[in-house]
């Protein structure tokens, strides 16, 4: 999938949690569903709630979280716990690659941050990014450590030397020098899966 396909932000959408995990879940619907064996039809996911499910039990919808956008820019990041919590409670397994498109997915919703991990105004860093989905239960630290490889050596390639994190808040830099280089290493993870 490329990263032309991901939902747009509306200039008029709440930035909260809970419009950021539905679009990152309308993201990995997309992606090819994985299951157990080549011969089922489930998805390894569904086969794991289907046998946990007592047999009179229906399925529940998962509690929503509405946490306006304003309030979530102020709060700070360990709240993002609590949704991660109403929403599964689980760390759900995602490739690098989709890591490294999700991680561009938050920038492009809450904006980008220079120098620090989050602004006010609700923007994040590359870094910032990666934790925003970390604290969601999207992926896990060895996916955010190979996602960080990846950019690297896309920087590395460019003969820069510097961290990420160096870069990101380098002066001159722009959100759209941050997007290119996320999707360019996404791009990359994905050739190399």
């Amino acid at each position: 999938m490329t990263t032309a396909t991901l939902p747009a932000a509306s200039p008029t959408q709440a930035a909260d949690a809970q419009t950021l995990i539905r679009q990152i879940e309308q993201y990995l619907a997309t992606q090819t569903p994985r299951t157990a064996h080549r011969l089922v039809t489930k998805t390894t996911d569904q086969l794991i709630a289907e046998a946990l499910r007592q047999p009179d039990q229906t399925p529940a919808s998962a509690p929503t979280l509405a946490v306006p956008g304003k309030l979530l820019r102020i709060l700070p990041d360990w709240t993002l716990t609590f949704a991660r919590q109403l929403h599964a409670g689980t760390t759900r397994h995602i490739t690098v690659a989709q890591h490294l498109e999700l991680t561009a997915l938050v920038i492009q919703q809450h904006g980008w941050a220079r120098g620090r991990m989050r602004n006010t105004s609700g923007g994040r860093c590359i870094l910032g990014a990666q934790y925003v989905l970390r604290q969601l239960g999207y992926g896990d630290d060895r996916t955010a450590a190979e996602a960080g490889r990846h950019l690297t050596n896309i920087l590395a390639a460019r003969g820069i030397q510097q961290p990420i994190h160096q870069w990101n808040d380098g002066h001159g830099r722009t959100q759209t020098e941050v997007l290119h280089l996320i999707r360019e290493a996404a791009n990359n993870a994905r050739e190399i899966q």
